[in-house]
């Protein structure tokens, strides 16, 4: 692999994502979870992706919608088994008994169906709050400024510029917590050890520590595009009242999410000005979201890293 790798630098399809004291990778044709074990071992999971890929992963816009809801669907999934597997035998025995009492009491007073339901209310009202968060607050903080609606260009600045101060400060203030912030060490060995692979060179401790931890199709990155090209998709909605702007928003949420999915794709794949210019502030924005890892988060990526790594690196191409 070392030498078909130092023969062969490219631009690689593998994405990944930081867990709690791991890294998940995705690959062509495997995906790839590794995660430091509290008596110090990393221990590895895989699991094999679709080799066919339907028509709707192939049609641009629509392939950004979904692959934004796998890959959501998929990280929360990883996160929850990085979770678990950081707990003692005495806590997961702890967590097995107190989970044994309350699957007992919810089938002495709750029907299968009803628990179903009550789980289904949370994932809207967590979904909800999300919303309210960045698309109904700034448009209702921006319409109490009178100032600001008379025109419906400075209308949709106002509120883009609410809406990335409130994703910029949510991400600084969260990595002052400690679990955050090595979760952004995390993320940083993940971004590491893809550049490690594309610059062609063997994924050894040494290697990866001298590439750089910020990469263009981070997810931060697909994130502040959003944000972006929202605000240029509402300056051409006509509607200057907040409540008529929040309905219009959600309809062209799909629209805005596609569009940042090829534009993070071309800034992916190509190193001209146009696509410099696109990955710039998403790359800032990174120096946030991510951190200087040490080795032992290194060795983890690099767990994720290899299996992801198909034997034809033709396949792995844009």
């Amino acid at each position: 692999m070392g030498e078909a790798q130092q023969q062969c630098p490219h631009k690689s399809k593998i994405g990944g994502q930081a867990l709690i004291e791991g890294v998940m990778m995705k690959g062509v044709h495997t995906g790839a979870m590794a995660c430091r074990l509290p008596d110090g071992t990393i221990d590895v999971e895989t699991w094999d992706l679709a080799k066919k890929k339907a028509w709707y992963r192939r049609v641009p816009l629509i392939r950004g919608v979904y692959s934004f809801c796998i890959s959501m669907a998929d990280g929360y999934r990883c996160l929850m088994k990085s979770a678990e597997k950081q707990m003692t035998e005495e806590e997961q025995q702890e967590e097995e008994e107190n989970a044994s009492k309350l699957e007992k009491w919810l089938d002495e007073h709750f029907t299968e169906k009803t628990v179903e339901a009550i789980m289904m209310v949370f994932m809207v009202l967590s979904l909800a709050a999300a919303v309210c968060l960045f698309l109904f607050l700034p448009k209702w903080v921006v319409a109490l400024i009178k100032p600001l609606t008379v025109n419906r260009f400075v209308q949709s600045f106002s509120e883009g510029i609410i809406k990335i101060v409130i994703f910029v400060g949510y991400m600084a203030v969260t990595g002052l917590m400690k679990d955050i912030r090595r979760t952004y060490e995390y993320h940083g060995a993940e971004h590491k050890t893809i550049a490690c692979f594309e610059a062609g060179l063997p994924l050894t401790v040494e290697n990866v520590r001298k590439q750089v931890r910020l990469h263009p199709r981070c997810g931060t990155s697909f994130i502040f595009l959003t944000l972006f090209i929202s605000i240029l998709a509402m300056c051409l909605v006509p509607f200057t009242v907040y409540w008529q702007r929040f309905l219009c928003s959600l309809c062209l949420l799909p629209l805005t999410m596609g569009c940042s999915y090829e534009a993070i794709q071309f800034a992916g794949r190509c190193d001209n000005l146009l696509a410099r210019v696109l990955s710039w502030p998403g790359l800032q924005l990174q120096r946030i979201t991510t951190r200087e890892p040490d080795e032992h988060e290194i060795e983890v990526a690099i767990a994720a890293m290899k299996p992801c790594i198909p034997e034809n690196l033709e396949e792995d191409r844009w």
